[in-house]
């Protein structure tokens, strides 16, 4: 048996090719399925099924075009109306090589939630190992909350039964090999590994040590936020997403043809370090850090033609692919010799202001009448917060800025400073002038072992 992960950065998105024998399965493929073919080349094998999780929220799965080059038969859980591939029944069997597939139904993520369960053919059908989609993660189990503050605790009470009616008597050893690792919005609190065992998630994982009525509390009482373009996921993901094929290099523009494109409405993603948009970037832009480029599901429309402005080609690359995976067909090319060529050619810069945490605390001392605006999370802000800040989370932050005072200037603070680039280029955007980027941000500052308050 071979098995190999592939990951995507943007989402923390964790997908998994097996073979056995020359025949090979897929579980939850990304957009750009090219990967799975030249594995699977290597590996001699052909693909024969694909595995769906669930309907993903926050990525458009690669299932349909995947299929349509190998001839592999798509499966995923019972619960929605799908208009691609076959729908699985509780503890239905496949066949892979050697390999046995045990498909476990598994509601409370969502209601088709399915797990996919590896069983030892040589030993009386012992699991080995899972692959648990959004109903188990590396310390946290999965949201709740996607069908609405009304359903949140009915979807709570069938993932406490998924988790502890199926996936924790599969046994201690079995390998766990979720869909997400940390920085996932599908969970709160993953860990930075992103493999585990029952065993160890059963001892180490938060919200398997709780009681019943505790951990429906506990899903209840979160609070996650929902990017608007899952409701494009969503669509893609339960219909079949629009058929692209090879995903090509992107484009490079002249700085006249870039212009030419801003003029007529063009969206500018800026994926540059927020040190580099802070010295000079093209007005207008989105200022969105590789680590933080899925933020683009808050802002960019996908009616609209997007650019790019990065360092270099591969920084280019990889923001078109990230943005193709969210379902971002409309990227029409990257400034070619980046933000040099532009200001080469005579056209005009805009600056954002940075400030470090000294220069921040310095102000706050002198009494200035300044507004300090906090872009985390929720969950972040109530671990500690600079007193008399206020906070706006950063995707919310472009429908709310009638709550952010234009009479003062505004220091946007984040947990490193490249959640807080984006809000900041997001107020440039709206015509705020005085505007102020944290370096650093609450890292910087408690390291600085400046105060904060809860």
């Amino acid at each position: 048996m071979r098995i190999q992960t592939v990951k995507s950065e943007v989402v923390s998105h964790i997908s998994y090719i097996l073979s056995s024998k020359n025949e090979a399965m897929v579980i939850d493929p990304r957009r750009d399925y090219e990967i799975y073919l030249e594995i699977a080349k290597k590996w001699e094998a052909k693909i024969k099924f694909i595995f769906e999780t669930h309907r993903n929220e926050d990525y458009v799965i690669g299932s349909v075009e995947l299929a349509k080059e190998t001839g592999a038969q798509v499966f995923h859980g019972p619960g929605l109306d799908w208009g691609y591939g076959s729908t699985i029944s509780d503890k239905q069997e496949f066949s892979v090589g050697s390999l046995k597939i045990l498909a476990l139904h598994t509601p409370g993520h969502s209601l088709e939630s399915t797990c996919y369960v590896l069983l030892d053919s040589e030993s009386d059908h012992t699991s080995v190992m899972v692959f648990t989609g959004d109903t188990l993660f590396v310390g946290d189990v999965g949201r709740t909350d996607f069908l609405g503050a009304e359903m949140t605790y009915i979807m709570s009470e069938k993932l406490y039964k998924s988790l502890f009616e199926k996936l924790l008597p599969l046994g201690d050893g079995v390998i766990v090999f979720p869909a997400h690792g940390a920085g996932s919005v599908c969970g709160g609190k993953i860990s930075e590994r992103e493999i585990s065992t029952i065993g160890i998630e059963k001892a180490t994982n938060p919200m398997l040590q709780l009681s019943k009525a505790r951990f429906i509390a506990a899903k209840v009482a979160e609070r996650h936020e929902t990017p608007p373009y899952f409701k494009k996921m969503e669509q893609y993901n339960l219909h079949g997403p629009p058929i692209r094929g090879v995903v090509s290099n992107p484009r490079p523009l002249k700085p006249s043809e870039f212009n030419d494109k801003v003029k007529n409405g063009a969206y500018i993603v800026d994926v540059r370090t927020p040190v580099a948009f802070g010295g000079a970037h093209i007005q207008g832009s989105y200022s969105l850090p590789p680590s933080r480029i899925s933020n683009a599901g808050w802002v960019l429309p996908y009616d609209k033609p997007i650019l790019i402005v990065a360092e270099n080609v591969e920084m280019a690359d990889f923001a078109e692919r990230s943005l193709y995976l969210m379902g971002y067909d409309n990227v029409e090319g990257y400034l070619a010799n980046g933000i040099e060529s532009w200001y080469k050619e005579n056209l005009p810069v805009a600056k954002l202001d940075l400030v470090t945490v000294q220069n921040l605390n310095l102000v706050l001392s002198s009494k200035q009448d300044i507004f300090v605006l906090d872009v985390r999370r929720e969950d972040e802000w109530n671990e500690g917060h600079i007193e008399g800040s206020a906070r706006i989370y950063v995707g919310k932050l472009q429908n709310q800025t009638d709550k952010v005072p234009r009479n003062k200037p505004v220091f946007v603070i984040c947990k490193t400073g490249n959640r807080s680039s984006f809000g900041a280029s997001v107020l440039l955007r709206k015509g705020f002038d005085k505007v102020y980027n944290v370096l650093g941000g609450i890292d910087a500052w408690k390291k600085a072992v400046y105060p904060l308050v809860k």
